[in-house]
């Protein structure tokens, strides 16, 4: 079978969707940090849509930070790739044009670093996961012990960390003297915009002042909120699809039909036509990422802990249990409690729509997968739902439940638990232990009765 590329497109059969544009001749002005399956099912999916409606140099260099995985997966294809689109009955697939190159930053960063900071960059943008940019969760201040940080400050021409290859770019473009690029965060972090402008401050703080001051007047940092569920890609995704395309696809992407994107308008230049491919441009993103994280990720996080102990596997395996779609409804009610009216969004509606989508068996959306990093997780998707509603006087007992069966989790995984605090979570004992870890509990929650005793009841 024959390898996607640029030549095989015009091979592939009329029902699969193909680039509206000649890939070969599209200019690139986006960087994207983290070039894994959600930005090529999201970010760079809305992104080709905006080049269709209204034109622009807005390719992508891609950049991988750790494995050499996606470099070989897209190279070969001249970056493209499929998005296989997954529900209950139907299956097909588009093609996207828009990566044109993906860059290896273990093995050269300066490579990435003069991309970032060419003045034909008008966006970074990043999906690194919460743990990729070296911050403490609890706090949203940078890690200054973080390994990948101390070696950057002592290596800041060869950084290995998201956040050093950025300020290292926007370094770059201060020195030539044109203007920065805009950064772009779209991972999963409360006001993530706002705590990547501190973090890059921080750090440029701890290489120069000037520097930090520099990014501080100039760069712009929107915030986002992103969603669309996207599982990781199998071996049976990629033979459905080659059954669709005739072409072997080794970059193919899963996602559900289901995507949204909303943008605080709040740029230092230009932008892709987004809003022409359905993404949301807001003066305020706080409401509509509030409302994912809580009821959207928040279930997702109580889901996987609480399946995962019951022995489910899938998302949709585990919202079929009654037991835990009673769960799941209850907690999204929790999260709701919380929350300030969102511009245009009915919560129970929302709520509704959000177990469709899990019950999706078109989708297998691994719990383990939504398991991993839960240390970082956890204070954003139901540390600040609990401790919300305790002080308005309510109680949350199904995220209560869902934090218990976290720590389960860890017990239950032992050396083999995903999180950055891997080292720390499973030396840890009894609850008194969970608790006095700051990193992720802070420091007032675990002083607060009306979490504590049912913690501890549920523990025991």
């Amino acid at each position: 079978m024959k390898r996607l590329s640029r030549a095989a497109l015009a091979d592939l059969p009329a029902v699969v969707s193909r680039p509206k544009f000649d890939p070969a001749k599209l200019a690139r002005g986006i960087v994207h940090l983290g070039c894994g399956a959600f930005h090529r099912a999201h970010q760079a999916w809305y992104t080709q849509r905006a080049i269709e409606a209204a034109g622009g140099d807005w390719g992508i260099t891609g950049a991988s930070l750790r494995g050499l995985d996606v470099p070989a997966q897209l190279n070969p294809q001249d970056g493209l790739y499929g998005v296989l689109f997954l529900d209950d009955t139907a299956r097909r697939v588009e093609i996207m044009g828009v990566i044109g190159e993906v860059l290896h930053a273990p093995s050269d960063p300066a490579a990435l670093i003069a991309r970032i900071g060419n003045i034909s960059t008008r966006i970074v943008s990043s999906t690194v996961t919460e743990k990729g940019y070296c911050h403490i969760p609890a706090t949203g201040d940078l890690d200054a012990k973080h390994p990948d940080i101390v070696t950057d400050l002592a290596n800041p021409d060869r950084p290995r960390s998201a956040i050093g290859l950025l300020v290292a770019g926007l370094a770059r473009a201060r020195d030539a003297g044109h203007a920065p690029p805009t950064v772009l965060c779209c991972d999963n972090l409360p006001s993530n915009g706002r705590v990547v402008a501190k973090l890059a401050a921080q750090y440029a703080g701890l290489r120069d002042a000037k520097l930090r001051d520099w990014i501080e007047r100039n760069v712009a940092f929107p915030c986002t909120m992103i969603d669309r569920i996207v599982p990781a890609t199998t071996d049976e995704d990629r033979k459905a699809a080659a059954a669709i395309t005739g072409a072997e696809d080794l970059g193919l992407v899963v996602a559900e039909p289901f995507a949204q994107w909303v943008i605080e308008d709040k740029f230092g230049g230009p932008r892709p036509a987004w809003d022409q491919a359905g993404a949301q441009i807001v003066p305020d993103v706080a409401p509509f990422e509030r409302a994912k994280l809580r009821l959207l990720n928040g279930a997702h996080s109580a889901l996987a802990y609480r399946g995962l102990a019951k022995g489910h596997t899938t998302v949709a395996e585990a919202i079929a249990d009654p037991e835990l779609r009673a769960a799941t409804r209850a907690i999204m009610k929790e999260a709701a409690a919380t929350l300030a009216p969102v511009p245009g969004l009915d919560l129970d509606s929302y709520a509704d729509a959000l177990c469709a989508r899990f019950a999706n068996r078109g989708i297998r959306h691994r719990l383990i997968q939504i398991a991993m990093d839960g240390s970082q997780k956890l204070p954003q998707r139901l540390l600040g739902t609990i401790s919300e509603n305790s002080a308005a006087g309510r109680d949350a007992p199904e995220a209560i439940k869902a934090v218990a069966a976290w720590i389960g989790h860890v017990r239950r995984e032992g050396a083999k638990l995903q999180d950055p605090l891997a080292a720390t979570l499973t030396s840890l004992r009894g609850l008194d232990d969970f608790l006095a870890c700051e990193a992720v509990f802070g420091t007032e929650l675990p002083k607060n009765p009306r979490f504590t005793t049912p913690l501890r009841a549920l523990v025991q």
